[in-house]
């Protein structure tokens, strides 16, 4: 059995660690509980139930004002673990339904710059996927970490992580793989891997024609979608310095997404804006129509650190034209949001 004690102290020696130690671990044999009162498995639903609406939330309202919940939730989810008497049955579930719980803290975290913090998280919540025997869950994880490593510039790490999530992934759920697809072509991007990125996203788009698996898809998959899958693809190829191919998939996204999720649209605007700066013959007054999206967005209705560093880089590669009274104005509102 793979212990807590054991994942955190790997925290200082290597983002990649943890994934090396959870493709050696193996699920307790009974996770099942006899201390304190009986715990019925509807329970459980419950909790699931609160912890849904919570993924749901952090789409409209971003990190700042959701992971407060997330971790109270997460207490009384610890106290039940260790205070009540349940089944293995019951007891796999509530321990992934830990797991979860810590992979959504670690994602609010990650996208509020809390980058210690989301990781001490996700290390945590890979133990709690070991005890559930959840192999999809600890990928998800795996893919999380891969994310961040690639933002810290730890990019051999990030292709490490990635393709641990997908080794490690039976493949029993498309939209999962999709997802771990995608991460593995986000780390490619990064290291400017162009063929290795492109085979991922293939694989990507590819399994969207696959059949769901007859239990359904794990509740947390719910935001992969073609708009999300096109984000992704649009965000690689900035990354390839391909601005034609980012603007396809970036335009894609933007006409298939919906109201829920307010926090990507703004990440897409600020990098489709990025692309028609960068292109050879640069559209000034359409980049800052996207830009001022964007920044609008990140001011009046959603908090995300991660996606005021995109509206930060869009500033500096309007630097060469900040003569432009336009391009002036825009990089002031900007630059009062990055202050805030």
């Amino acid at each position: 059995m793979m212990h807590r004690r054991t994942f955190l102290a790997l925290l200082g020696t290597g983002l990649t660690a943890p994934a090396h130690e959870w493709m050696l671990a193996q699920p307790p044999q009974d996770v099942a509980s006899t201390t304190g009162r009986p715990l019925a498995g509807e329970v459980v639903d419950h909790l699931d139930a609160i912890t849904a609406s919570l993924r749901r939330m952090d789409d409209h309202l971003g990190s700042g004002q959701t992971l407060g919940l997330v971790r109270q939730h997460l207490r009384t989810v610890v106290g039940v673990l260790r205070e009540r008497s349940y089944p293995d049955s019951v007891g796999r579930r509530l321990h992934a339904t830990a797991g979860e719980l810590l992979r959504l803290a670690g994602w609010l975290s990650f996208d509020g710059g809390q980058h210690t913090q989301a990781q001490r998280f996700w290390i945590a919540g890979l133990y709690q996927a070991n005890a559930a025997g959840d192999r999809g869950l600890g990928a998800n994880i795996l893919g999380f970490m891969s994310c961040q490593a690639k933002d810290l510039g730890q990019l051999r790490q990030a292709v490490t992580l990635a393709e641990t999530a997908r080794t490690t992934y039976p493949a029993t759920s498309p939209k999962v793989s999709v997802i771990l697809d995608l991460r593995a072509a986000e780390a490619y991007a990064n290291n400017r891997s162009e063929i290795d990125t492109r085979r991922a996203l293939d694989n990507a788009f590819d399994r969207f024609s696959d059949s769901r698996p007859e239990h359904g898809d794990p509740d947390w998959s719910y935001w992969i979608n073609e708009a999300q899958a096109h984000a992704q693809a649009g965000y690689c190829y900035v990354k390839l310095e391909d601005w034609a191919r980012a603007r396809d998939h970036l335009r894609t996204a933007l006409r298939l997404q919906d109201n829920e999720f307010t926090r990507e649209g703004a990440l897409r605007n600020a990098l489709l804006a990025t692309t028609y700066v960068q292109q050879e013959q640069p559209e000034l007054d359409r980049a800052i129509a996207l830009g001022d999206q964007a920044v609008q967005t990140l001011t009046g209705q959603v908090t995300s650190a991660r996606c005021i560093k995109h509206v930060r880089n869009l500033v500096s590669t309007l630097r060469p034209y900040r003569r432009t009274p336009a391009v002036r104005r825009f990089c002031q509102d900007a630059r009062d949001l990055i202050t805030t």
